[in-house]
């Protein structure tokens, strides 16, 4: 009765030299739902058309276009002769194709617009005349779990056994050590979780006697860092009214071709809070799984935090309390959110912050840290078993990533440095993902293991970590470094190869850049940011569930990083100090172009 009452003549017209397969798929599915349905051929002329629909008095008529060239003067060619006609008003008339925007099509007087990407369900509901409701769940994003259905399992029981020895020894180290950044984070918690503003003002004159003078002059005069300046009250108000109408408006896309496909990580740090969030809101719509927060290499090398809304205008973005959750509050439900935490003076208190906000992801390595990212190692150490544990807390996954790579430290020095804060983290009831670089790193650039392709070195990467232990892996920070040049269609077309290899390969996670990051040429744009999402999307497609298939050299590059790792572990389990052999270079030494951090050196202290 249903079909009987919403039956429809429909006259389906491609107004266009030679393409009608939208409208042949439009014609099943009317079919299927019992319209009536009239095809024409794709050389009818406009007049041709409107004698048809006088002929066969049809209800409905769909215009197909696809060719963009003299559009808008067809298609006002054929509405004022459907008026001229006499059924203008008697008729529902819809267009569709290519080079159709709603815009365009209500401008000209139709009663429907459908551009590129419109499905046939849609059609459909304009032929009934009813709203187009989406099926629940279609197409909808969900927040994934990278960690989910892996248990740890270490396939290599020599390198687990290492693992463990060594994990027992960083734990004995650190169990009588404190510092500055772990009892700020103690006294932070304790600021979040009072309500008694006398006794907040007491624990921030505590917290400010931990923090170095740069920050102290905030809590002690108000004083803000040269180039840092508080957001004000207008500011504030116009990004949340910015927020709620994006929000109300955002019809994100889904990257994914296949469940195959990893999830998509953006990372921000403008510098501008309202700029972060522009960004991640463009990169939610345009597809982004994910963004990771940035902050600034200043507040990496800083004791202790600033407080309030606050923007600067340097690389990076300042982390408070507030901004932290001004950039929770604007993400859709489906984002996944990283707050980093694995460099500087601050770890502790950063995962804090991000576990009582809500992130859902942190991201925490003492090697990198320490010989990539400037701080001391035995303060980091201490920090970070701090920071694990906060991690664990919160029920925040953390990401090991091993950037040392790009300072010159072979693969396997690197990987042994994650393997080691990876075993920790489990050990304190974490649940770490791996993070291999995608790179041209220096190690390859001398070594010419991608003289002739970008993939085997990379595959052996992953086939590497898989054959060590059953966890999670996350490639990045980001995929497709110091492959991509500045020119936006080279710089994109690299991201989506490496995300396609990525993606081939098996791996949960990968972080992508925007076509513009690969130099310093600026602030990075919106659109740039779009140019790899949208080709990133575009090789999923391509590839679909087919593989990229490496030569024979990924399988034995594999087992020679393997081995390398092994070797690397036994060094530091033999020095039976983690601390004393990340200052000796035996997980990336200065040869290899790695330096052990100054920042924060000789701060740790007995509890």
């Amino acid at each position: 009765m249903e079909n009987e009452f919403i039956k429809k003549k429909v006259l389906l017209a491609p107004l266009d030299p030679v393409h009608d397969i939208g409208l042949k798929m439009i014609k099943r599915g009317l079919e299927k739902r019992g319209h009536e349905t009239i095809l024409l051929p794709p050389d009818y002329s406009a007049e041709e058309i409107i004698k048809t629909i006088i002929d066969k008095n049809v209800d409905v008529v769909l215009v197909s276009r696809t060719i963009g060239y003299g559009v808008a003067e067809i298609l006002g060619k054929f509405i004022d002769l459907a008026e001229a006609a006499g059924i203008r008003d008697k008729v529902r008339i819809g267009i569709g194709g290519m080079a159709i925007r709603p815009e365009l099509a209500a401008e000209l007087g139709f009663d429907a617009g459908f551009g590129p990407g419109t499905t046939v369900e849609e059609a459909i509901a304009f032929v009934e005349g009813r709203e187009y409701v989406p099926a629940e769940g279609k197409n909808a994003k969900v927040k994934k779990d990278i960690t989910k259905g892996y248990d740890y399992e270490f396939h290599n029981k020599r390198i687990e056994k290492l693992l463990d020895s060594i994990v027992d020894a960083i734990l004995s180290y650190v169990s009588d050590k404190t510092s500055p950044a772990v009892l700020r984070a103690q006294i932070r918690r304790q600021m979040l979780e009072s309500s008694d503003e006398s006794e907040i003002q007491s624990l921030r004159k505590d917290y400010a006697a931990l923090c170095d003078d740069t920050i102290k002059s905030f809590y002690e005069a108000g004083k803000y860092r040269q180039k840092t300046r508080p957001m004000t009250e207008d500011e504030i108000n116009s990004l949340t009214r910015y927020v709620d109408s994006v929000n109300e408006r955002m019809k994100p896309l889904n990257l994914q071709h296949t469940g195959k496909n990893p999830v998509v990580f953006i990372q921000y740090g403008t510098g501008c809070p309202f700029m972060d969030i522009a960004h991640i809101k463009s990169c939610e719509a345009w597809g982004a799984d994910g963004a990771v927060h940035f902050d600034p290499s200043w507040g990496a090398r800083a004791e202790g935090f600033l407080e309030g809304y606050i923007t600067h205008e340097e690389d990076g973005s300042v982390i408070t309390y507030e901004n932290l959750k001004s950039i929770k509050n604007s993400l859709l439900p489906s984002t996944l959110w990283q707050v980093r935490a694995h460099r500087g003076l601050n770890t502790p208190e950063t995962v804090l912050l991000a576990g009582k906000i809500g992130a859902d992801l942190t991201k925490i390595n003492i090697a990198y840290g320490s010989l990539g990212g400037g701080t001391d190692p035995e303060r980091l150490t201490v920090d970070a078993v701090e920071a694990i544990k906060y991690a664990a807390e919160f029920n925040m996954p953390f990401d090991v990533v091993t950037n040392e790579e790009l300072c010159g430290v072979p693969a396997y020095k690197a990987f042994a440095g994650m393997l080691i804060v990876s075993k920790l983290g489990l050990r304190l009831g974490g649940k770490p993902i791996l993070q291999p670089l995608f790179c041209y790193s220096p190690e390859v650039m001398i070594s010419g293991q991608m003289e002739d392709n970008y993939v085997d070195f990379n595959a052996a990467k992953i086939y590497c970590l898989r054959n060590i232990v059953n966890a999670p892996i996350w490639c990045g920070a980001p995929i497709g470094f110091l492959t991509q040049t500045e020119d936006r269609v080279q710089s994109s077309l690299m991201t989506a190869l490496h995300a396609s290899l990525a993606s081939s390969l098996g791996v949960d996670g990968i972080s992508i850049a925007s076509s513009d990051e690969a130099f310093s040429g600026g602030p990075i744009t919106a659109p740039a940011r779009i140019d790899t999402l949208r080709a990133t999307q575009a090789s999923f497609r391509f590839f679909g569930q087919s593989n990229i298939i490496p030569t024979d050299n990924a399988k034995k590059w594999a087992a020679d990083i393997e081995e390398g790792i092994e070797k690397t572990l036994e060094l530091v389990e033999k020095n039976g100090n983690f601390v004393d052999a990340l200052y000796k270079g035996l997980l990336g030494s200065r040869e290899d172009g790695a330096y052990p951090g100054r920042a924060g050196r000789n701060s740790v202290t007995k509890k």
